[in-house]
């Protein structure tokens, strides 16, 4: 049985939503960016390929964004690595959600819309977010 008073800190979900919310905009920009790119350039390739490709460049993005913000509170090297021991289950489990979005949104395509967006950051953020609550309250460790 779920011990209740353990998932209703408010604190906890405040700062791991906090959190979940600066993944998803590291995450966004190398996956959209990758999705658009291969949908406004024409080139040929499988949509799977893409989902990949999305989904890899996706934790780039997400690591180096991470890497520039604790650039400001410590040395490059450290704050790197820090990026690096980021919660890799937290941002798999939100590319996968916001590509699988997309996937049954469009018909089995890797496009980007006007309607697919909100749907797409939506499952990016609720996917991985008990998660990060989980991880943050019980260990202390937040993925950021």
């Amino acid at each position: 049985m779920v011990n209740k008073i353990f998932w209703n800190c408010k604190h906890t979900w405040k700062t791991a939503s906090y959190n979940t919310m600066w993944c998803l905009v590291g995450c966004s920009i190398g996956d959209f960016g990758t999705i658009l790119y291969f949908q406004f350039s024409g080139i040929e390739f499988p949509v799977m390929g893409i989902m990949v490709l999305a989904i890899i460049n996706g934790l780039l993005t997400s690591i180096m964004l991470e890497t520039f913000i604790l650039m400001k509170q410590m040395g490059t090297k450290k704050a790197f690595k820090t990026a690096i021991g980021m919660s890799l289950i937290s941002m798999i489990s939100m590319e996968i959600a916001m590509n699988a979005t997309d996937y049954f949104m469009t018909g089995g395509q890797a496009k980007i819309t006007m309607y697919t967006i909100l749907p797409m950051w939506t499952a990016g953020f609720l996917t991985p977010l008990p998660y990060n609550y989980f991880r943050l309250k019980k260990y202390g460790k937040a993925c950021h």
